[in-house]
């Protein structure tokens, strides 16, 4: 599945990792940063009070020798990471809102950003709940190997996500910049391009701020990821798009009136993309993307919204398929 040399380099930093993790009594994710952190000094491990003792840090310099010589492109580099992070969460299971995205989704909102702008347009992103950087970091470096120019901007209130975010995006030499703060208060970033991302499921608690909102409800807590699609969407430029993944009964849950509203108010909800089966556990946990769109003097509601349904991203022709009814649906539409 991975070419050897990315197993290779997997196996050193897992160790590498691990002897951080026993040495500095510390989480997965703690020594996951510190280990990043130590490859970005020049392979040099960074001892504080004496720790890591003597014998642990010559063997993680011993490791770090052999890593210097596996060379790594960014997006092989982003591939390790996600493997990396996804065999600590076997050992420290993560929260669901703080899994990452599966590469199979991230690689559709890449195809959908390909198609939605000029391969000469440099792009600026926007990930609203950026968490560990994942899903951004996919866009960035797939757009890169695409020879497009792309830069992005991720919020996050989660300080350790945030830092393995920033890691991983100086690792990959990619061009984000990230912000530790509640993405639902007012925002220091210019208009993008786009925005996407993976949405936090669940309420936000601070139900004053929301009432800013035209998805904020009038009693109660109103759902964190509307209001995120309406945040993101407020600093995306005219006729911008946003690619969200969200629960696929979205328009069927309590709120969905208010998130009915933003769609008639203030956007358009140009397409909806149910995603495999085979990727949730139950129907319940089933996903859908959903593209939207700026009003601006060059956008519309489309005559025929699109609605697919993917039946798995394993299938090489089934994916073909897809793609051509996507291209249809665009030619006749955007």
């Amino acid at each position: 599945m991975f070419p050897e040399k990315i197993e290779k380099a997997f196996g050193l930093h897992l160790e590498a990792i691990q002897l951080l993790q026993n040495a500095l009594k510390t989480s997965f994710i703690e020594a996951y940063i510190e280990n990043v952190e130590n490859v970005l000094d020049e392979y040099q491990v960074r001892v504080m009070d004496g720790q890591p003792d003597e014998v642990t840090t010559k063997r993680i310099e011993g490791l770090y020798e052999a890593l210097q010589e596996i060379s790594l492109a960014p997006e092989e580099i982003r591939k390790l990471s996600q493997l990396l992070l996804l065999k600590g969460s076997k050992s420290e299971p993560l929260q669901p809102n703080h899994q990452l995205t599966p590469d199979g989704i991230g690689f559709l909102f890449v195809y959908l950003l390909e198609q939605f702008f000029p391969a000469d347009k440099a792009l600026t992103l926007f990930d609203p709940a950026v968490g560990m950087g994942n899903l951004l970091l996919t866009a960035l470096t797939n757009l890169r190997l695409a020879k497009r120019s792309a830069k992005g901007f991720g919020v996050d209130i989660d300080e350790t996500l945030l830092a393995v975010a920033a890691a991983d995006t100086q690792w990959t030499q990619s061009d984000v910049t990230l912000f530790h703060q509640d993405a639902l208060q007012d925002l220091l970033l210019d208009p993008v391009d786009a925005v996407l991302s993976d949405l936090p499921v669940g309420y936000y608690p601070q139900d004053e701020q929301a009432q800013n909102f035209l998805t904020g409800v009038a009693e109660g807590h109103s759902y964190a990821h509307h209001l995120l699609i309406e945040q993101g969407m407020k600093y995306t430029k005219e006729n911008g798009f946003g690619l969200f993944l969200l629960p696929a009964n979205f328009l069927e849950s309590e709120q969905g009136p208010q998130l009915k509203k933003l769609f008639t108010e203030k956007m358009y909800l140009q397409g909806i993309i149910q995603l495999p089966d085979e990727l949730f556990l139950s129907k319940a946990s089933q996903k859908s993307i959903i593209l939207v769109q700026n009003h601006g003097e060059k956008s519309q509601q489309v005559p025929e919204v699109l609605v697919a349904k993917l039946a798995t991203l394993k299938d090489p022709v089934k994916i073909t398929e897809f793609f051509t009814q996507f291209e249809d649906w665009k030619a006749s539409n955007l």
